[in-house]
């Protein structure tokens, strides 16, 4: 399976370095400006499927790049939101408690990640997908994909907002990076 991983555009949350968790966001004049260009980007990929999150930042930028894909099935789905922080959405960075009890552990959110990764390898396995998500579970998606852990999650990069990366997956097998949080559609 090529599977090919994309974060949705800024939102005016980001900007303002407001936890969103499963907030739906909104999109900010950059963001719009980004999700444009990602879709332009994407316009000459093949793509069989997407799967987006159901949230509004991630489910407002699939449209957009679905407008070149009129004919390719769309799936808005919970397992690519973004990790559940409870109380804390909508808060700023500063006044998270990664402690609390009531939030969606790291572990947990790798776990969603690696049981959707392969429930979709499974059916698309000779297809190109899109997948349209967050931060957070792209990380933990692209631990999966390069054989992490969940414990990796904190070293690895952060994800640029329409960023693009793009894995050969295979279920059991090595997967390949072909191109890795990409965003010179942005220049």
């Amino acid at each position: 399976m090529r599977l090919i991983l994309t974060r949705h555009g800024e939102t005016e949350e980001n900007a303002a370095e407001i936890m969103q968790g499963h907030l739906p966001g909104k999109l900010s004049p950059l963001g719009i400006k980004q999700v444009q260009k990602v879709a332009l980007r994407l316009k000459e990929e093949k793509i069989d499927f997407f799967y987006s999150s159901d949230l509004a930042r991630s489910l407002e930028t699939t449209k957009e790049i679905a407008k070149f894909h009129p004919n390719t099935p769309v799936k808005f789905v919970t397992e690519l939101r973004e990790r559940f922080l409870a109380e804390f959405q909508g808060k700023k960075r500063s006044e998270f408690d990664s402690q609390s009890k009531t939030i969606e552990t790291v572990e947990e959110m790798f776990e969603r990640a690696k049981h959707f990764l392969k429930k979709v390898i499974s059916k698309h396995h000779k297809d190109t997908i899109l997948f349209v998500g967050h931060n957070g579970i792209n990380q933990a998606l692209i631990a999966v994909i390069t054989s992490k852990k969940y414990q990796d999650l904190g070293k690895m990069v952060s994800q640029h907002n329409t960023s693009i990366s793009i894995f050969e997956v295979e279920e059991g097998k090595n997967n390949k990076i072909i191109l890795y949080n990409c965003i010179e559609h942005l220049n």
